[in-house]
């Protein structure tokens, strides 16, 4: 009898990390990840061409579920798309190179929530850390089930706690590479507030990020992704009173950093 040379199932999650120049902080996004304990899953890197030691230290945490690919690239945005590409499981969630798991059951967590066909996708919460000290908890990003209205309001899931189904993207598009610093709100508004799918919201912190990314590491960059926020908005016909949306965004920034409670 001939031997089944049929290709094994593939895996439940693909789970994407961007990086690059990542040196300082990818060896514990990579342990965070080879410690979860739901192991139905592949991990995919796109390294931006990164010149200090950043693939030296991947190559040095080897996995039998890991890929890498690294070369020059666009951007970010760039980057997570070329993720998505290479993407074979059933869903598809991102964890960049300053971010690490919150639990080694964050997994499991995603899994058990999308265990249900109802949904479509679920996020949940995110705490951010010190830079230096990441064991530090500086905001606590505590999120809430979707309703309709709420990106008027400033208010968006955390991105790196963000697991949809691979068929969304093939219905409604991956990342628009004309937002430069909110491509990922877009992305997610698209998905919610545009298409409406249906998502469940995980009342558990999933991620934990440090302080510094590209979007929050001064005051121009805030206000520029925040215009592009606005941008995205009028561009998919939501119509926004600005006063409401900086009001609202305001009071939701100010919890984020006296909430502590987990």
């Amino acid at each position: 009898m001939a031997a089944d040379t049929a290709d094994p199932r593939p895996p439940r999650i693909s789970l994407i990390t961007v990086c690059w120049n990542a040196e300082r902080t990818i060896a514990d996004t990579l342990r965070s990840i080879d410690q979860q304990t739901y192991r139905d899953f592949e991990h995919i890197i796109i390294d931006g061409g990164s010149s200090d030691s950043t693939l030296a230290i991947i190559a040095s945490a080897p996995a039998e579920n890991r890929r890498v690919l690294s070369g020059r690239d666009g951007g970010i945005y760039e980057a997570m798309n070329k993720g998505i590409g290479l993407a074979s499981g059933e869903i598809i969630g991102f964890l960049n190179a300053d971010d690490t798991f919150e639990s080694s059951g964050s997994l499991e967590t995603v899994a058990a929530a999308l265990g249900d066909e109802a949904y479509d996708g679920c996020y949940g919460d995110l705490i951010y850390v010190s830079n230096q000290h990441p064991d530090r908890t500086v905001r606590y990003w505590k999120s809430r089930a979707f309703e309709p209205g709420f990106f008027r309001r400033g208010w968006c899931p955390p991105h790196p706690t963000f697991y949809v189904r691979r068929r969304i993207y093939d219905r409604f598009g991956t990342f628009d590479l004309r937002y430069r610093l909110a491509a990922d709100v877009e992305l997610m508004m698209r998905f919610l507030e545009v298409a409406r799918i249906r998502t469940v919201y995980i009342p558990r912190v999933l991620v934990r990020m440090r302080l510094g990314g590209a979007t929050n590491k001064n005051i121009q960059n805030i206000s520029r992704q925040n215009k592009e926020v606005l941008r995205a908005l009028a561009n998919h016909g939501l119509g926004v009173s600005i006063l409401t949306f900086w009001a609202s965004k305001l009071v939701n920034r100010v919890g984020q950093f006296v909430k502590r409670d987990r």
